[in-house]
């Protein structure tokens, strides 16, 4: 088969491999569809720790074509999701329900070869069903979504209250409706392109120009917001949100910074303010509600999708930046 390997920073290439042999507790998926993720590209550049050689693509869907001996709960012919932060489940961690934090944490299209090809492995415990006609698009939705759905789970957004999202990308507006599902009254989102400032604002958001800096949140949010939702991943937006989050308010850290990156701040400002600073990593045991909540249409992804490529495509896309407008750019096959 085909797949997109990463054999060190900056160099990608779509090569023939052998397609994988399901063990008995595994699904052998024929991938439907990918999607290019932020993090994709900061494996790329070599900002992100995965193994190498490895195929990158961890936001997939597909259809299971084999399964293995042991297989009880997925039958052959069956669309589902892979969640791909597959924990050892027997640590502390995983006993006490944050698997996410699992020391020997092995995630699909990072440690282990994943959706940038025609086939990959699954485990069965990683598997969400989806309806069969369901869009395979929006099942490539379920990875991007859980984890969001885990930081607005950590946000603890008050009934009514007001929501800050920094950066207008895919994580961004898909927070934009989490946000308000989970019961904000004002949810605000500042990016700055046009083209993601009229999605926001069509998904329910206010949307400011984040190039008029912290001036254009304080004209609409006097004192800050009650939560603060850094989804840039840039050192800039991670201490502006520091700053735009009101007395006594919350900020959660989602968006992934280069690992080398450091910035300063101040503790006296934050002890003085109280401010709870929460950070929200990948999708301790939310992939099945993200599911559900795709295959229930509860959220606008077609208008999240910019477009589509095919397999060959991916290593160009991967290493370059996002162009303008872009949002979501799902690898189809």
């Amino acid at each position: 088969m085909q797949a997109a390997r990463l054999h060190a920073p900056g160099r990608m290439l779509v090569e023939d491999v052998p397609r994988p042999v399901p063990g008995p507790h595994d699904l052998l998926v024929r991938v439907e569809a990918c999607g290019i993720c932020g993090s994709d590209r900061h494996m790329f550049r070599g900002e992100y720790p995965t193994a190498r050689p490895v195929t990158l693509g961890h936001e997939f869907s597909g259809i299971v074509e084999e399964a293995g001996a042991a297989v009880a709960s997925v039958r052959v012919g069956t669309r589902i999701s892979g969640d791909p932060n597959i924990a050892c489940g027997r640590c502390a961690l995983c006993r006490a329900g944050r698997p996410n934090l699992c020391a020997e944490l092995s995630p699909i299209g990072v440690m282990r070869d994943g959706g940038f090809a025609e086939y990959v492995l699954v485990p069965e415990g990683q598997a969400a069903v989806l309806p069969g006609d369901l869009d395979p698009r929006h099942g490539a939705f379920c990875e991007p979504v859980s984890c969001c759905l885990h930081a607005i789970d950590t946000a603890r957004i008050p009934r009514g209250g007001s929501v800050l999202i920094l950066g207008g990308g895919v994580i961004g507006l898909l927070m934009v409706e989490l946000a308000l599902q989970a019961g904000a009254g004002t949810v605000v989102l500042a990016t700055r392109q046009a083209p993601r400032r009229a999605l926001a604002q069509a998904l329910g958001a206010i949307a400011v120009d984040a190039t008029r800096g912290d001036e254009a949140v304080l004209d609409l949010l006097p004192g800050g917001a009650d939560v603060v939702l850094e989804c840039a991943g840039v050192p800039a937006t991670f201490l502006q949100s520091l700053r735009l989050a009101r007395r006594g308010g919350t900020v959660v850290f989602f968006g992934v910074v280069p690992q080398d990156e450091r910035v300063e701040v101040s503790p006296f400002e934050l002890l003085t303010r109280e401010l709870r600073l929460e950070a929200a990593w990948l999708n301790p045991l939310t992939h099945p509600r993200a599911a559900a909540l795709i295959a229930g249409r509860a959220l606008s992804l077609d208008r999240l999708i910019t477009r589509t490529i095919e397999l060959g495509e991916v290593p160009d896309v991967v290493g370059a930046a996002p162009a303008l407008g872009e949002i979501k750019v799902v690898m189809v096959r």
